[in-house]
């Protein structure tokens, strides 16, 4: 089986690269840094005898999933897994964000994902076998200030997937989306959350144990996984509870902790 996995260089990304090749799986590794990546496909080869092909590429370039498609046909690779797993955040208030960095998190979170989908799912239905995990987030069930594009990148992946995995209801091809609460990795420092008060709660997981409950899930063709009992209240509160109370809840968590 042959898997590609996007922001495979830290995080979550990494301990599922981790997981496929623990198993015998041969992977394709996909982030930005070269050097990261070469050293990782050595460490997985080695360890697990398996092929580890690297891909450098930076996804909020559009023409990057062409090039990754393009890449794979040339070298004869077919896809069994297909892991979006790459996405970073931004945090702040929306008229003091960067606006072109929060239009490349557009990019990487929602059109990369969708662009990468639907190049390999062809494959996968003509061959009626195959898997796609969307990483999602918690953060998709509900408005986010002070995070306000990054929660919207996510409810996007939560209902795309969810949308696709009922249209390929009974062609052999699964999708799960996997949405983890917050997660030490780095996608807190990459945000500037590290002072923010939702990363200072008790539940916080690690990135090891989130990529184990998503491999889980994908194996088993589970079309939503949520890591995490507390996690798995988010939704639930997030459906029942007064829409400007949920908002105003997440304000106070992504708010910086003072002193």
């Amino acid at each position: 089986m042959n898997a590609l996995i996007t922001g495979a260089s830290s995080g979550i990304g990494l301990e599922l690269a981790k997981l496929f090749a623990r198993d015998g799986h041969d992977v394709v590794l996909v982030a930005r840094s070269a050097d990261k990546l070469k050293q990782l496909a050595a460490e997985l080869g080695t360890a697990h005898n398996i092929r580890a092909t690297v891909i450098a590429a930076d996804l909020a370039d559009p023409a990057a999933p062409e090039e990754i498609f393009r890449t794979l046909r040339a070298a004869d690779v077919e896809l069994d897994v297909l892991v979006n797993n790459a996405g970073f955040g931004v945090t702040g208030p929306f008229l003091a964000t960067d606006a072109a960095t929060e239009l490349r998190m557009i990019q990487v979170n929602v059109t990369a994902l969708t662009h990468l989908t639907k190049l390999f799912l062809p494959a996968m239905l003509g061959r009626g076998a195959g898997r796609v995990l969307n990483v999602a987030s918690t953060a998709g069930f509900q408005p986010g200030p002070f995070m306000a594009v990054y929660y919207a990148t996510k409810a996007y992946v939560i209902s795309f997937s969810d949308a696709l995995a009922e249209e390929l209801r009974g062609t052999g091809v699964t999708v799960t989306c996997l949405c983890p609460g917050p997660t030490h990795t780095g996608f807190q420092a990459a945000a500037h959350m590290d002072n923010v008060r939702i990363f200072k709660l008790p539940f916080v997981m690690d990135g090891a144990s989130v990529a184990r409950a998503g491999y889980d899930g994908l194996l088993k063709g589970k079309r939503m996984v949520i890591p995490g009992l507390m996690n798995k209240l988010t939704p639930v509160t997030a459906r029942f509870s007064p829409r400007s109370m949920v908002t105003r809840v997440v304000r106070l968590l992504n708010e910086r902790v003072r002193g």
